[in-house]
């Protein structure tokens, strides 16, 4: 999904800062944030592809504005509305009513969850297949846009490099997200040269990312 939370390469953010020793959390809610994240995840009868996909569904407005925790509470929100466990507006609601406005608040809602179990605990499968591709391979990946989630990300797309490393296998996000089934595959490190993914006038560094194998083709 080409949403804003693809950020990955865009130019006009300015320099990444580089932050010291620092708490896990800067602030004791942001530590609440991610324990009810991770909570709307069970609550919601869904998986962690799902909340990242999640993420990506925020408003650009809000995905921006939040900041990294608030984005997690919101997406909790959103993963547990789609599910019918709250009722939509729910939220919206009760924070007015704590606030000392007269406002009515929707009735609870019958739960929805989607028809999904995983197989086994964690992301890691096995596939019965041979990797396509070995170490020193040079490889390009596909030009992939689709309408869900995908961990291929733009800035990487219709670019070669070369397998680093072959990875265990794990289900695929992009139907995972969406409970279309676990489809694992082989996974594998890409090293890609700087100049292949922003051009000539890039400083020279090599960056690895790991990539399942639906994303690539051998490169000609």
């Amino acid at each position: 999904m080409d949403a804003l939370a693809d950020m990955g390469g865009t130019h006009g953010w300015g320099r990444a800062p580089r932050p010291g020793p620092e708490p896990v959390f800067a602030e004791p809610w942001q530590a609440r944030a991610f324990a009810m994240g991770v909570l709307s995840m069970r609550m919601s009868g869904t998986n962690l592809d799902a909340f990242r996909h999640a993420l990506e569904r925020l408003p650009p407005d809000d995905y921006l504005s939040d900041g990294y925790f608030g984005r997690w509470l919101h997406a909790a929100e959103l993963l547990l509305t789609d599910s019918s466990i709250i009722a939509k507006g729910a939220v919206e609601a009760r924070a007015r009513r704590n606030a000392g406005e007269d406002v009515e608040e929707p009735p609870p809602t019958e739960p929805n969850k989607p028809d999904y179990a995983p197989t086994a605990a964690g992301s890691l499968r096995p596939v019965d297949a041979l990797p396509m591709f070995m170490v020193g391979d040079r490889v390009r990946t596909r030009d992939l846009h689709p309408r869900g989630h995908t961990k291929l990300v733009r800035y990487v797309r219709r670019r070669e490099g070369v397998v680093a490393a072959v990875r265990p296998a794990a289900l695929l996000p992009d139907t995972h997200a969406h409970f279309q089934g676990e489809n694992s595959q082989h996974v594998y490190t890409v090293a890609f040269d700087s100049h292949e993914l922003w051009g000539p006038d890039e400083e020279s560094f090599e960056l690895n990312i790991d990539l399942f194998e639906s994303y690539l083709e051998a490169a000609t």
